[in-house]
């Protein structure tokens, strides 16, 4: 049940049991078998879809509950549950489950002179928290990467999900169970009292080894701000389009919708759309028109309203707004050079994509552009670890630390030395 603790002592107390519980769980998970794991996985899969209803109308309770906060059709998007969407969770434990497992794996292995073997090796990293909001299939995805990388996890969702992440991890629990696995290897905070979030910030008396946070400019701020362990995050997806004179206009026209409408609310939206000036009375007005005809407000920079008067005037705030709905800005730019000065100054180092036929400009735009994930001739909503081959994704991290890009299973891992001698002592 959620919120049966209140009260500082009694949340306080609550999150350590948590957190020693994970510890445990994560000590038998670093030696579970591959067998058991994919047992457990298949099992959650199998029991998702058997309690379908069950997490449709829990998902009914929640949006029931946002009714009239007038929040944003992505936000809804976000949350809500379908048919379609509850069978695409239980097809993804099942991938997660055919993907190698990590642990274990020698990475690297090399002699020394002296005849000492070493070799790096793949290790789980311990418990991991994971903060989330509005997305009730982050329970699932979370819960099953960190389970095939040999990761115990606490997740905290946010309290406009509440009911639809309290149905889904109950499903998780029954595959861990049915595959003999420890029960507190995947466990849910179960309050919505924002101490929580305060308490897995703190590390949990050193329980905890790693934040990742899913969730708006707020939260993941704080979790930036407050952790006192290591984070996977990204504060935003500021995600730029440039479409360079040498692009194929058909191509262009179909990855500029797409990367911004296919969904507005996903990190991967494009935001901003730059267009090489050399280009603009071929392409400009075709793209912003294309744009509008798929329900989206364009916003302009002063050199597109002379060629497109009557757009909304693009301010300096909206060149570092990540929308999350059905609005970009465009701005005209002096070719490849243009288009890196203009993100080097806005991105949030998450997804760029260039538009060109031109193989120098797509030189520069990779070796000069420090973003996570960099696309040529492709939609930035492909920026999904889904998409990469990876199985889902627990996030996107545009740090430089450990894990950039999509976070899968292989990045959910550390790694140890191995080094084998044969008598060998240090002169």
């Amino acid at each position: 049940m959620l919120d049966k603790v209140s009260g500082a002592a009694d949340i306080a107390a609550m999150m350590d049991a948590l957190g020693r519980n994970a510890k445990s769980a994560a000590r038998a998970l670093a030696t579970a078998s591959t067998e058991a794991k994919n047992a457990a996985l298949h099992a959650m899969a199998d029991t998702i879809l058997a309690a379908k209803d069950e997490l449709l109308a829990a998902n009914a309770a929640d949006l029931k509950s946002i009714e009239g906060k007038g929040l944003l059709p992505s936000f809804i998007d976000r949350l809500t549950l379908t048919e379609k969407s509850i069978d695409g969770m239980a097809q993804g434990l099942r991938e997660i489950a055919e993907f190698k497992d990590p642990v274990g794996e020698v990475i690297t292995a090399w002699d020394r002179p002296n005849g000492l073997q070493i070799e790096r090796v793949r290790t789980p990293l311990g418990v991991i928290g994971v903060i989330y909001e509005s997305r009730p299939n982050v329970t699932a995805d979370a819960g099953a990467l960190c389970l095939k990388a040999g990761n115990a996890v606490l997740l905290r969702g946010g309290s406009d999900s509440a009911f639809s992440s309290q149905a889904i991890h109950a499903c998780l629990v029954k595959g861990l169970k049915s595959a003999g696995l420890p029960e507190h290897a995947i466990q849910l905070v179960p309050t919505t009292d924002r101490a929580a979030v305060g308490a897995m910030l703190s590390g949990l008396d050193g329980a905890i080894d790693v934040i990742v946070p899913r969730g708006g400019k707020s939260l993941v701020a704080r979790v930036q701000n407050e952790a006192r362990v290591p984070v996977f995050a990204h504060l935003e997806g500021l995600c730029h389009i440039y479409v360079d004179a040498s692009a194929d206009l058909d191509m262009a026209k179909k990855i500029v919708v797409n990367a911004k409408m296919r969904r507005t609310g996903v990190c991967g939206a494009a935001e901003t759309l730059l267009v090489d000036k050399a280009a603009a009375g071929a392409v400009l007005a075709t793209l912003v028109n294309d744009l509008q005809a798929a329900g989206c407000e364009v916003r302009g920079s002063a050199n597109v309203l002379t060629q497109i008067p009557g757009l909304v005037p693009a301010t300096e705030e909206d060149w570092s707004t990540e929308y999350l709905d059905a609005v970009i800005s465009v701005k005209l730019v002096d070719g490849i050079s243009g288009a890196i000065d203009h993100i080097g100054t806005y991105s949030s180092h998450h997804t760029e994509a260039v538009i060109a036929e031109n193989p120098a400009v797509v030189a520069r735009f990779f070796n000069e552009i420090d973003s996570a994930i960099l696309l040529h001739n492709a939609s930035t909503q492909f920026a999904d670890g889904g998409e990469f081959g990876m199985g889902g994704e627990i996030g996107i991290s545009t740090g430089k630390m450990h894990a950039r890009g999509p976070v899968g299973v292989e990045q959910l891992t550390s790694f140890k030395y191995r080094v084998h001698g044969t008598g060998q002592t240090r002169p």
